[in-house]
């Protein structure tokens, strides 16, 4: 479907009700009672920004903005990509599977893993596009930029969601310089520290470096250890150095490079069918997600290594006329991780003599629950374990080896080079235009081994760290690999014209084309040494070795050819601002947000085809399968599960209107928006769960409705009180989904309902030079769904696998995240050149899931439940 380039026809009577409930609102700012407190408002700096790549009051800028100064920065002591988004409406963040594997969901636009980022990601005027590149420690932060809504036709590829800009500072003047300790619960350390400034007349430099290390929130009972299930340790090396050319040319430059050692998949799984609760008596097969007791027993240590090289030049030339600035960026980020398989659930492993033996030597475990009861479904040892007084079923994750192993590589290499020239007129015209050119090597591998790891216990082993191997204690049994190769070529530029002191009007427009190829990495035939527990061309032989048959499905009919395609986008952003009155500023936008289509792993579709549509949907045969577009087939939740080894691009129409409003000399500040956007084939990742084990796949959802609307205030009370709040409200739906057709009319996966922020800081002045200050800042998450299945039912796929049919449905209105609300408070004593502060984190200590991934297929879900409080201090010392 192609996006409408005339998005007024698209706006519907909800989004009238929207815009008026917004001016409504925004009588208030132009009302005498509230010009009359004006004066007991202290008075605060115009802030600069440069969300258009040149210099601006917020004010001036026709798009929302949430802007975090260094001032700011300090205050929460923001230091990561989830500071960030708890601190700013309209914005959420899941960061749970893997280091840098983060969701960033802005407005109901949310990234998917595998694919690209929903927004870009500038630093010091350079655009990052590996998706693993935002979370990080930053250090020397100047100042943040948040912007919502459509941002390609400026800031480039992906930016459909909003863009994060973020400068560092570099010192103009003598050296100086920062340490920063801090200690907190959990064995929670973390070194910081920078030095730099003027080294000659016209070179300035700096250094910086940080460490970090936790022992984690939650303990591993099976292996007795509080280390290993979501532990993290980390280090990075940051140089930079600026030559000042000229009065006119400064040279830019930076390399970092930084390690990762933390743990991965800190995940339970839940089952959601109610038949089996009821047959067998056993309330934890069915579970609503909000109230599963997440407790870890796997027999190996769960990994994730990661290595990042960055290196960036940026050269800037002022040609009185025009400004030039180019810059180029090499990244190198390479991840893996190694965890317990999924199989378990599906008997994959249950031939497996170690498997048995695996299951009986558990015995006991917790309060002497046993973990091995009569066998309740098609001999599978797995289903009930010991983790609660009441029993609870461990599925995915065992104690034994059955489970399997799995291993993920996601390596990319990244190479780009941006040429930008800029008007330096004051005069009514401004305009920009560039070029931007960009490489990707992508590598990604989704392997299921066989677990042997560590004999004779089993236990406390990691899984080998290769897509392949025949290694007899941790043999490949199921395997996708692939090399993913991408070239992107653009042309940007941009015009804005003031029509009068008061009118100005913007016109971007960009153009992007990716060519995109992909490779199969996947050995064709299975070698020696790999024991094949099921048919992968023919799982309706059952559960008995197959003789050399493919790694991949895709492979059952021969080779997997390589691939290439051409996805190409203009990318049109039309603004219109109004200085309305002297005060308040009005503005209104239309823009056209892009992400590329792509390529899945080779054999996904295979694979799905196989061990479900033919197989597990329709207990081992063809037959009865029916057509998705029929009415019957949807009713019945058999539709098939549509996944393909590529998917579509992305395209969006996004509208905006809004106002801005500052009074008080800049101390009281309000802004308001509405925003309507529809989204064509949006990109949304899936955990494929079966008998083989686990996929990842990118799908396309054909059609998604946004409404939303967002209003914050800022407000400089007095000289020694600021305070803040802001809201933000979305109204989704799915209008056409060709993959699952029964989820139309559901919600916008991984978007709140609702997001709020509520923050105070208040400084006092003591003796001797001293300020004591506080810090509480409150952040408000709204109930969520994370997959375009929701409150309804569909078969399970384990009881095919252990008794050839499906009998019973998952039921998944219990994968609704609760709405929960996180509080954090930092308070100290502070001087010209050291600080000390106490703080916690989730200071009421509330229980709540980071994120929540169903799997209907496996009749259940995978969660990861968020931080615990925690409390600790830090010291800073300047020099």
């Amino acid at each position: 479907m192609q996006h409408k380039h005339l998005p007024f026809g698209a706006i519907t009577s909800r989004t009238f009700t929207l815009l008026a409930t917004l001016l409504a609102g925004s009588n208030l700012v132009f009302s005498p009672a509230a010009l009359a407190q004006e004066g007991a408002r202290s008075t605060t700096d115009e802030i600069l920004v440069t969300a258009r790549k040149r210099a601006e009051t917020v004010q001036d800028v026709p798009a929302t903005v949430n802007v975090f100064t260094e001032r700011d920065i300090e205050r929460s002591n923001i230091t990561r990509a989830g500071d960030i988004a708890l601190l700013t409406p309209g914005v959420s963040l899941v960061d749970t599977a893997e280091i840098g594997d983060t969701q960033v969901n802005i407005r109901g636009m949310n990234g998917a893993r595998d694919a690209e980022n929903s927004y870009a990601l500038v630093i010091d005027g350079i655009t990052y596009t590996n998706p693993a590149a935002l979370n990080r420690e930053y250090a020397n932060l100047q100042q943040i930029e948040v912007l919502k809504g459509p941002q390609g036709a400026i800031y480039g590829r992906n930016a459909s969601a909003g863009a994060f800009i973020i400068t560092t500072r570099l010192p103009d003047g003598e050296a100086e310089g920062e340490i920063k300790a801090s200690a907190g619960q959990d064995s929670t350390y973390s070194l910081t520290g920078s030095y730099g400034g003027r080294i000659s007349d016209t070179l300035l430099g700096s250094i910086q470096g940080e460490f970090s290390t936790t022992d984690g929130f939650y303990k591993n009972e099976f292996l007795n250890r509080d280390d290993v299930t979501d532990n993290q340790e980390l280090w990075a090396l940051t140089g930079r150095l600026m030559w000042e050319i000229s009065d006119a040319t400064t040279l830019d430059t930076k390399l970092r490079y930084g390690e990762v050692d933390a743990a991965s998949l800190t995940f339970n799984s839940v089952f959601h069918v109610p038949f089996f609760a009821a047959a067998f008596g056993l309330p934890a097969f069915y579970e609503d997600v909000n109230e599963h007791p997440n407790r870890y027993f796997n027999n190996i240590v769960h990994t994730n290594d990661q290595e990042n090289t960055e290196f960036s030049v940026k050269l800037d030339h002022d040609m009185d006329w025009a400004s030039l600035t180019a810059w180029g960026l090499y990244s190198n980020i390479e991840n893996q991780l190694g965890a317990d398989g999924t199989s378990a659930a599906f008997g994959f492993f249950n031939t497996d003599p170690v498997c048995e033996d695996t299951t009986l030597a558990v015995g006991y475990l917790g309060e002497n629950v046993p973990v091995n009861p009569p066998q309740l479904i098609g001999g599978n040892p797995n289903f009930v374990g010991a983790g609660n007084p009441e029993g609870s079923i461990f599925g995915a994750y065992t104690p034994t080896t059955c489970d399997g192993t799995q291993f993920q590589r996601r390596n990319q290499e990244d190479y780009s080079f941006e040429l930008r020239l800029s008007s330096n007129s004051d005069g009514p015209l401004q305009w920009m235009g560039g070029i931007y050119y960009l490489t990707i090597d992508r590598e990604v591998a989704v392997s299921t081994g066989v677990d042997r790891i560590n004999p004779p216990s089993y236990r406390g082993g990691t899984v080998i760290q290769q897509p392949f191997t025949t290694d007899p204690s941790n043999p490949t049994e199921q395997l996708v690999w692939d090399q993913f190769d991408t070239d992107v070529y653009s042309i940007f530029g941009q015009l804005a014209y003031d029509f009068s002191d008061t009118v100005t009007a913007d016109l971007a427009l960009r153009y992007d084309r990716e060519e995109r190829k992909v490779r199969n990495l996947v050995p064709t035939v299975a070698e020696g040494g790999i024991s094949q527990f099921i048919n992968s061309c023919d799982p309706s032989l059952g559960l008995t070795p197959g003789v050399d048959t493919p790694l991949n499905p895709g492979l059952c009919a021969g080779a997997i050819e390589p691939k290439s395609r051409n996805f190409s986008e203009l990318q049109p952003k039309l603004s219109l601002k109004w200085d309305a009155f002297e005060q308040t500023t009005l503005f209104a936008s239309w823009g056209v947000g892009f992400r590329s289509g792509g390529f899945n792993n080779q054999g996904s579709e295979a694979t799905v085809n196989t061990f479900i549509n033919d197989f597990l949907l329709n207990a081992g045969g063809t037959n009865g399968l029916c057509d998705p577009s029929a009415p019957d087939c949807v009713a019945s939740g058999r539709s098939r599960v549509d996944i393909r080894d590529d998917y579509k691009k992305e395209t969006s129409s996004a509208f905006e209107v809004g106002f801005k409003s500052n009074f008080a000399d800049n101390a009281l500040r309000l802004e308001g928006a509405a925003y309507y956007t529809e989204v064509d084939d949006m990109q949304f990742f899936e955990f494929i769960v079966g008998p083989f084990g686990l996929l990842r796949v990118v799908e396309n959802i054909d059609e998604v409705e946004i409404l939303g609307i967002e209003l914050s205030a800022t407000w400089g009370a007095t000289e020694w009180l600021d305070m803040y709040v802001g809201g933000n409200w979305n109204d989704t739906e799915i209008k056409r989904n060709s993959v699952r057709p029964d989820t139309v009319g559901n919600e916008s996966p991984y978007t709140p309902k609702y997001t709020g922020n509520l923050g105070v800081y208040v400084t006092l002045p003591l003796s001797n030079g001293l300020e004591y200050f506080a810090n509480a800042n409150v952040a408000a998450i709204g109930k969520t769904w994370f997959h375009v299945v929701q409150a309804q039912t569909r078969p399970i796929g384990f009881e095919a696998a252990a008794i050839g049919a499906p009998i019973s449905p998952g039921e998944y209105s219990v994968t609704q995240r609760d709405a929960y609300m996180l509080a954090q408070l930092r308070t100290g004593i502070s001087s010209t050149n050291w600080t000390a502060a106490l703080w916690v984190d989730n200071l009421f200590d509330k229980n709540y899931l980071e994120e929540i991934i169903p799997a209907p297929e496996f009749g259940g879900s995978f969660i990861s439940p968020g931080g615990e409080r925690r409390v600790g201090v830090d010291i800073a010392y300047r020099f």
